[in-house]
């Protein structure tokens, strides 16, 4: 089973459109198609971004988001990062490879491009959205 790392704002923009990162949440992660890694650091990021103001203007977004939380919470795979990374300029971005490092996941999912400028760690491949749906996603 593909085992992933999903940066928060794929979970955001999966709440808030239609769009790859929809299908990635809702078609391979819900239904536990891949396997989640997941850190408490990471997970408290998530909490903390989709519990902001700015995003009550899409509808129903909080009690969407709170079901993602709690599903993700169930289903994912929890590791204590011991490694200090600090390969990223965005130094809150390095969790993200230290989760990597320690779970040794397939790939690490990010709309990010402006800060992951690496397209791989270790043995993680870094890859937007689109890129992953396209190329690697499960049949």
């Amino acid at each position: 089973m593909q085992k992933l790392i999903l940066d928060t704002n794929v979970f955001v923009s999966a709440l808030i459109s239609n769009s790859i990162p929809t299908k990635i949440v809702f078609d391979l992660v819900l239904p536990q198609k891949v396997e989640i890694s997941l850190s408490e650091e990471i997970f408290a990021e998530y909490i903390e971004v989709m519990n902001r103001k700015k995003f009550t203007i899409y509808k129903n977004f909080t009690v969407k988001a709170d079901i993602v939380l709690n599903k993700i919470f169930e289903i994912s795979t929890f590791y204590k990062t011991d490694r200090n990374i600090k390969v990223l300029k965005d130094i809150s971005d390095n969790k993200f490879l230290e989760l990597s490092s320690i779970s040794s996941a397939d790939y690490l999912i990010t709309g990010n491009t402006q800060d992951f400028k690496i397209t791989e760690f270790e043995r993680t491949k870094i890859l937007t959205p689109r890129e992953y749906w396209d190329n690697y996603k499960l049949k």
